[in-house]
């Protein structure tokens, strides 16, 4: 979750805690949004946990954050 923290308190220029609790809400919306397995995988790979792949690139969330940042025009 580190790099997603970091992304996104870099993009919208605000502190570490309040990049956790923007990411804390919207993991929270779309575990409310989607199917309970599919919210509760989203969840588990923005806490960092379960990632497939492995290696440094941080698995499947490296592959959100990257995605994310892609989004945020990063």
């Amino acid at each position: 979750m580190d790099k997603l923290l970091e992304l996104v308190q870099e993009k919208a220029g605000i502190s570490a805690d309040q990049a956790q609790k923007a990411i804390e809400a919207v993991v929270g919306f779309m575990k409310d949004k989607l199917p309970g397995p599919i919210g509760d995988q989203v969840a588990k790979f923005v806490d960092g946990g379960d990632d497939e792949g492995g290696g440094d690139d941080g698995g499947m969330l490296g592959g959100i954050t990257d995605k994310l940042g892609g989004m945020l025009g990063g």
